[in-house]
């Protein structure tokens, strides 16, 4: 791997010369505000209490702020999505944006160290006035939030989840409901008058704080039903690693698959990674296949109807709230210290009115990881 400084280098180079043509006239997103969120009231508290509001965004910053910003990786789309939110949000109000990410969530070494290095040298020739994270471990960067709410620089936790008390504010879609309310899809598909229905459950990296919500949402809404997991495999959102789990599980099953298998459920990585692994074995008509968040791939397959569903938890508004929560709390204005879009289930019967602008990145944009004056 080459040296951080190396890599940054590169991606300034690269997003220079892209900048200029991703994203001008046609190819931004229409105003996406107002936009009906979730408000955790008190904020950060684990009951989920919440109360709906309308959210709605300043028209510019008063002075080019400075904000870093670390994600896990951008090995899928869903990535992607909050990489555009972020930059196009950016160059809406005004502000300074460097953006890093880790590779994966095995390299929770290389998060810290691009975050430190940020921290240290700076954006544009300025100080970092505010740092947006969406961490690869619930608590494998609480040190350094620590560290760098000292220093005078809020933290504002994006989409993943911190165990930390230190964060100054989340931009962040619980994902006990998006899991939650997948399982509640499939139990109204799988009708409880033919019997058990079995799934096979993939809901991503161990490490991850939104893996565990995810974990839960899911196994709280299959409880007392007639549906039953009969396998659970976690593991990096890596398409490689994806396959790999679903091929051992049906493996694990031989030949009589079909029979015992009726589901298979997970990240968006793992519904794209089923579609081609039970086509190949001849189980795309026995086996169905469900995601509980939202990505282009998902997308995709509910419209050719090898993926049956997903809930959308609508990563690009939550990464353009979150650049103007942060915004808000630099420039003292009021701001919601939780809150996060409504997730919404799309299928077949609601796709064509779904604005799926909130979700997905605009067809040909590719990552961006700077935006400066």
């Amino acid at each position: 791997m080459a040296p951080l400084t190396h890599r940054f280098a590169v991606a300034l180079l690269v997003s220079a010369a892209v900048l200029a043509v991703i994203i001008p006239g046609a190819a931004r997103a229409k105003d996406w505000y107002p936009v009906d969120v979730d408000v955790w009231d008190p904020p950060f508290n684990i009951q989920r209490q919440r109360v709906q509001k309308s959210y709605v965004p300043l028209e510019k910053a008063e002075q080019r702020w400075n904000l870093c910003v670390s994600i896990p990786h951008l090995k899928d789309a869903y990535w992607l999505a909050v990489n555009f939110g972020l930059v196009d949000e950016a160059r809406r109000m005004g502000v300074n944006l460097a953006i890093f990410e880790a590779g994966g969530y095995d390299r929770l070494d290389v998060q810290r160290k691009q975050v430190e290095e940020c921290l240290e040298k700076g954006i544009n020739g300025g100080k970092v006035d505010g740092l947006i994270l969406s961490a690869i471990s619930a608590d494998g960067l609480n040190d350094l939030i620590k560290a760098t709410r000292a220093r005078g620089v809020p933290v504002l936790d994006l989409i993943n989840g911190i165990n930390s008390p230190d964060i100054t504010a989340r931009a962040a879609v619980d994902y006990y409901d998006g899991a939650f309310q997948a399982g509640e899809y499939l139990k109204k598909l799988a009708s409880a008058d033919k019997g058990e229905v079995t799934v096979a459950w993939f809901p991503g990296p161990e490490v991850a704080a939104w893996v565990a919500a995810g974990d839960r949402g899911f196994n709280d809404a299959l409880a007392g039903s007639h549906i039953r997991i009969i396998a659970t495999k976690k593991g990096d959102t890596g398409k490689n690693t994806q396959a790999e789990l679903i091929e051992s599980v049906l493996d694990e099953l031989g030949e009589d698959a079909a029979d015992k298998l009726d589901y298979i459920v997970g990240t968006t990585v793992s519904a794209e990674a089923a579609v081609g692994i039970l086509r190949r074995r001849g189980l795309d008509r026995e086996i169905g296949v469900l995601s509980y968040y939202y990505g282009p791939g998902v997308h995709q397959g509910i419209k050719r109807g090898t993926i049956i569903a997903a809930p959308t938890d609508s990563q690009a508004i939550q990464a353009r709230m979150a650049v103007d929560m942060m915004i808000r709390i630099l420039e003292g204005k009021p701001h919601f210290e939780h809150a996060a879009p409504r997730v919404e289930v799309i299928d077949r019967n609601n796709l064509r009115d779904w604005d799926s602008s909130t979700t997905l990145a605009p067809r040909g944009f590719r990552a961006i990881f700077s935006v400066q004056e």
